[in-house]
């Protein structure tokens, strides 16, 4: 049976932040993932997940200047320093809130940058964090996004994924796969996760092209769930999508699974 975490920093934006998580919880999600918890203190988070009953299934790396643009410093050249203090802060944060993935973000490639410096910088900093993360446990992940959507970013495809993750050779980095940007980029789901099965530590999913609830657009995901359960998938799928109105009252589509709508107290 698939087990579904809500992303925060997509869902539930009619409460503050903090609020997210019990939200979240009365919907009834078990898990919760977001892009960042740098905002906020580790024991602020921890309160939330520890009052709700929540486990964290993921959290992002710090992606730089995102509001410069940056989506990610991995495989940016002369940032290393940067980078290896972003995997300490992370590991903080790991901690506290008893995370067991942290997806690496690369980068967006700057204009007039030599990209096989960018490829090797990406692949040295992997190294350096899946050894870091591993020491406590934790495994790092790479992720393939769509160029629509991120225009210029290194990693967009699962080969590309591989490759990389094959190059590090650590059995501690592995491919996070997000269903809206594998549709977007390549097609083929099915096909896509059984290459790469091997690999695939974390699933995302959303509605393709509109990145709304799954119930809407070209993927049949009742049938990619059904495959997951044939295929012995048991990790978390994160729901990273934005609502189309209120998110509790979207949430019918999970209604199959025992989420929606107050169904907790």
């Amino acid at each position: 049976m698939p087990k579904f975490a809500a992303n925060l920093s997509f869902m539930f934006h009619e409460h503050d932040f903090l609020d997210r998580f019990e939200a979240a919880r009365r919907a009834g999600f078990q898990a919760v993932e977001y892009l960042f918890p740098y905002g906020h203190e580790p024991a602020a988070l921890a309160a939330r997940l520890e009052d709700n009953g929540l486990s964290q299934a993921l959290f992002n790396l710090s992606p730089g200047d995102w509001e410069a643009g940056e989506r990610g410093i991995t495989a940016l050249p002369r940032r290393e320093d940067d980078f290896r203090r972003s995997v300490d802060d992370a590991l903080r944060y790991a901690d506290a809130l008893g995370c067991r993935q942290i997806h690496v973000l690369a980068a967006i490639v700057p204009e007039g940058a030599d990209p096989r410096a960018c490829e090797d910088t990406y692949v040295a900093n992997l190294a350096h964090a899946a050894d870091a993360f591993g020491r406590e446990g934790i495994r790092a992940l790479i992720e393939p996004l769509n160029t629509r959507d991120n225009p210029g970013y290194l990693l967009s495809t699962a080969g590309h994924a591989r490759r990389v993750i094959e190059t590090v050779g650590s059995a501690n980095l592995l491919l996070q796969y997000d269903f809206y940007h594998r549709q977007i980029m390549e097609g083929s789901l099915t096909a896509g996760f059984a290459e790469h099965r091997d690999i695939i530590a974390h699933i995302q999913v959303s509605g393709v092209p509109g990145r709304h609830e799954p119930d809407v657009g070209e993927i049949n995901y009742p049938y990619l769930f059904d495959m997951l359960d044939e295929a012995g998938y048991d990790g978390w799928i994160g729901c990273e999508y934005r609502p189309r109105g209120g998110t509790a009252e979207g949430l019918g589509w999970l209604a199959p699974w025992g989420i929606g709508p107050g169904l907790l107290v």
